[in-house]
């Protein structure tokens, strides 16, 4: 058990492997239960792709957990080649792939759309994280447009859930009760007093969106609006045979070079959102290198791009996945990295938190008993993911903004986006910028009045 032996300061052992560092559990790592059983329980929370699966590309719920399931296997990467988080989907996005794949018709075409795009995703971000570019391609896109991008991302995923014939028309009552639920215990100011008096407050807090989901289980059949869950036991029954003879190019052929060319516009919009994870993975982990001076724990932007980008490529081929592959899951490394900051006694390394946790989400995606509890409410589930995602895609997208006409370009290239897809939403943005802003369009202006105000608006909310 080499990391009982880890020296004060240094990093959690290894086996060294080019760009990557290689740790096992058990072996390079302590095995931490807590954030294990913790998994065991947010698997409820991956399981919320099986209903885009279904809406959009008509799988059957055995084919999209086997999906999942892959997904799921692919998360595990992330600690075992050295990369400090807990990786998840690309929530941001979604609305942005959804409108792309629906430019298609349902059937093949759709799929070999939804292929082209990750595909494209992966290649991209491998590319950029073997030359460490990542930051210079984010640079280049004027931030008005980058503010439209992640403001249209959000107001796509609320409408979404509120549109005709959206999820909220099926479950309009337990969508409200649980909505509000998850956003006093995620946003509210009295709630975050409550997690600072009490650590059972702040164990429930920092669950995330789970006890929300675990409401649903409840309200949804309590308001007839779902079945009571029909409990079952036994392992999981995912169907990877349909999945590769029906879903993959195993089955229907590699994509034509149309496919890729149509999605690149989208590829780009989906990777500033994901750049904008990379930036907020490096800062939490930032916050604990303060307290925890006994282990260094070494993020690297361009490792993280290998590996994400592996992702996605990889299960374009045997797996297309409308939630993507994405570098971290913000609520739960926010869990994992207070956890971490409690100590060595609570954590005895990061990776053990973050391995730990994602071994538990694999180990409940095959068991039964979970799968079958949440099953019933597993639209309410993934809307509840996208609005709360809304929220926060709103209020990033408008801070991202550096001046009043950075804004209101934003508010067009969102409301485009929404509407007609990444495309015209982009060429609309680089129009205006040109337009407002001259010579300067990729520049844009500094209102110093205007970013004071965002910047004191991030204190307020640090400090409440």
């Amino acid at each position: 058990m080499k990391w009982k032996n880890r020296p004060h300061g240094s990093e959690t052992p290894y086996i060294p492997a080019g760009p990557f560092k290689i740790r096992l559990p058990f072996v390079h790592y302590r095995f931490e239960w807590p954030d294990y059983v913790q998994g065991l329980l947010m698997c409820a929370v991956d399981l919320g792709a099986i209903t885009l699966l279904a809406d959009h590309l008509g799988m059957p719920f055995e084919v999209a957990l086997a999906v999942v399931i892959l997904n799921g296997l692919l998360y595990l990467t992330h600690h075992l080649l050295g990369d400090p988080v807990i990786p998840g989907w690309i929530t941001p996005a979604i609305p942005l792939i959804v409108l792309f794949v629906k430019e298609f018709d349902e059937g093949p075409d759709r799929v070999y759309a939804l292929i082209a795009f990750q595909l494209t995703l992966g290649i991209l971000s491998i590319l950029l994280g073997v030359t460490g570019l990542a930051s210079k391609v984010v640079r280049l896109v004027p931030d008005a447009i980058k503010s439209g991008i992640i403001l249209g991302a959000g107001i796509g995923a609320i409408v979404s859930i509120f549109e005709v014939g959206g999820k909220f028309d099926l479950f309009p009552y337990t969508i409200s009760i649980c909505i509000g639920f998850a956003f006093y215990l995620i946003f509210s100011k009295h709630y975050e007093g409550l997690k600072r008096k009490n650590k059972a407050w702040a164990l429930l807090g920092n669950l995330g969106i789970l006890p929300a989901i675990l409401l649903a289980v409840v309200v949804a059949p309590l308001m007839g609006e779902a079945k009571w869950p029909d409990i079952k036991w036994g392992f999981s029954q995912p169907d990877f045979v349909t999945l590769w003879t029906d879903y993959t190019v195993f089955g229907l052929g590699f994509p034509a070079v149309s496919f890729f060319i149509q999605a690149i516009p989208a590829v780009l919009a989906t990777y500033l959102v994901v750049f904008g994870d990379v930036l907020k993975t490096k800062a939490l982990l930032s916050e604990s290198d303060v307290v925890r001076t006994d282990e260094l724990v070494d993020y690297n932007p361009n490792r993280a791009h290998l590996i994400f980008g592996s992702r996605n490529a990889i299960m374009s081929i045997i797996g297309p996945d409308i939630t993507m592959c994405g570098p971290m899951w913000a609520a739960m490394q926010v869990v994992v990295v207070e956890r971490f900051k409690e100590g060595k006694k609570a954590m005895n390394s990061f990776f053990g938190g973050a391995g730990s946790f994602r071994w538990g989400t694999n180990t409940g995606l095959l068991l039964l008993p979970i799968v079958s509890l949440v099953e019933p409410i597993l639209a309410v589930a993934l809307s509840l993911t996208l609005l709360v995602q809304g929220y926060v895609s709103v209020r990033i997208g408008v801070m991202q903004a550096r001046s009043q006409r950075d804004l209101g370009i934003a508010g067009v290239v969102g409301a485009i986006l929404v509407i007609k897809g990444a495309t015209m939403a982009f060429a609309a943005g680089i129009i205006l910028c040109i337009l407002l802003y001259g010579k300067d369009f990729l520049r844009g202006e500094n209102d110093k009045i205007f970013t004071q105000h965002a910047k004191d608006d991030q204190k307020e909310r640090k400090a409440g």
